[in-house]
């Protein structure tokens, strides 16, 4: 098991922290109605996915 000989200052461990960004959410245009969804998932303003409708809105 690895352990840390010394310990590791504030301004180390801040900044490696920092690093821990999070990523935007990916959405991508709905093709019925333009609006912005999340892939792979269906459309929550007019309820459909892969060109049928799945969704009663």
């Amino acid at each position: 098991m690895a352990v840390p000989k010394r310990k590791m200052s504030r301004s180390n461990t801040r900044s490696r922290r920092a690093q821990w960004k999070t990523a935007a959410v990916a959405t991508v245009a709905c093709p019925q109605c333009k609006s912005a969804k999340l892939p792979h998932a269906a459309c929550s303003v007019c309820g459909t996915y892969n060109g049928r409708q799945v969704l009663e809105v």
